[in-house]
Order: structure tokens, then C-alpha cells, then sequence
């Protein structure tokens, strides 16, 4: 599992033997079963997951009761809360896995630590979270001004292994919709 994750940051940087197992130290293997929230809404993000396999998703309550996913991590890659994670503030998303999850965490003293230790590491996890931000952007602008058929052929194109593995009404949600909405696109599409 570590292989994956050294894997993704000797793709951006390269990293010393000490470094690599400083990495396999601080990040803790661990697995969790489908519908597992593991951090939960109204605290502090203990951890930096790095999703080794499955699908895990941060969503909210609308003030109608309603989830609200705004994330799908699709693997590999990391996820958190993370403006909260990265500050150690109150959350007001929760993290769940979708499916059944292999994960490494790391908590954010291991990873300051990490970041002091190595400039490899430091420049990385610059790039993780210089990552979170222009997807976070994209997003934004697609929600803003592609029509929900376009916000789903894009998803599908950039992420087809989705559709096996998420439900429709949590594509819909991310993607602004209602599952209604999706599967009508969908019909269209398959014409």
C-alpha cells in the first residue's frame, strides 16, 4: 500500500531512502468497511487520508436535510476536509467511504513534522494542496457554467471506473442534481 503513495510522490519529487521511510512511518494503513463516516462533521479532521483503493466522499446536511456530496475520490489520491484539516478547525463536512476502503492517514502534527524534516516532502505537499484548490476552482466554474449533461460527460470522461462504483444519487449530488435529472441525461445519452 505505501508502494502506491511513494509511487504518486517520486512522480513530482524525488525522495531519499530516509525520506521514503519517514513516509512509511507517519502514514498508518488502515481499512474500513462501505458507509463508514470517518470523520465526522462538527470536528476537527483528525487525519490526511490517502485513498489506496475505493471510493470515499465528503458531503454535507442542506438546510433541508438533504446530503450534499461535494467531493468523490477516486484512487489513488488524498482527501480531508482540508482548509479545516490544514487550519485544525471545526468541520462542517463529513468523510465517508462509498465502498469498502484501503487507506494510509497521517495526522497533521505527523505531517508538519514530515514537512520540517524533508523539503521534498514540503514541496509535495504544496502540490497536494495547490491540487485541492484548482480542482476545487474547476468545480466551482462547471457547476457555474456547464449544463448538467456537459458536468456529467465531463465526470464520466475524466472518471468512467465511477459509474461501477458510486451510486447514481451521490453523482447526482456532486454533479448538482437530482438522480430524476441524472437519469433522464443518462437515457439521452445511451440513445
Amino acid at each position: 500500500m505505501h508502494e502506491q503513495l511513494l509511487e504518486l510522490i517520486t512522480q513530482k519529487v524525488a525522495l531519499s531512502d530516509q525520506e521514503k521511510a519517514w513516509c512509511q512511518q507517519c502514514f498508518e494503513p488502515i481499512s474500513y468497511p462501505k458507509h463508514q463516516v470517518i470523520e465526522a462533521a462538527d470536528k476537527i479532521p483528525k487525519y490526511l487520508y490517502f485513498v489506496a483503493k475505493g471510493f470515499v466522499r465528503l458531503f454535507h446536511y442542506n438546510d433541508k436535510g438533504d446530503e450534499v456530496t461535494t467531493h468523490i475520490n477516486c484512487p489513488p489520491g488524498f482527501i480531508t476536509s482540508y482548509s479545516n484539516f490544514t487550519q485544525q478547525t471545526i468541520a462542517d463536512e463529513n468523510l465517508e467511504c462509498i465502498t469498502s476502503c484501503t487507506l494510509l492517514r497521517i495526522t497533521k502534527p505527523q505531517l508538519d513534522s514530515l514537512i520540517l524534516q524533508s523539503n521534498a516532502l514540503k514541496d509535495f505537499s504544496i502540490w497536494v494542496f495547490q491540487q485541492s484548490l484548482s480542482y476545487n476552482e474547476i468545480r466551482s466554474k462547471d457547476l457555474a457554467t456547464l449544463t448538467a449533461e456537459q458536468r456529467y460527460i465531463k465526470l464520466i470522461n475524466q472518471y468512467p471506473e465511477i459509474l461501477q462504483h458510486v451510486p447514481v444519487q451521490y453523482i447526482a449530488s456532486f454533479l448538482g442534481m437530482n438522480p430524476k435529472s441524472l437519469s433522464r441525461i443518462r437515457k439521452q445519452l445511451n440513445r
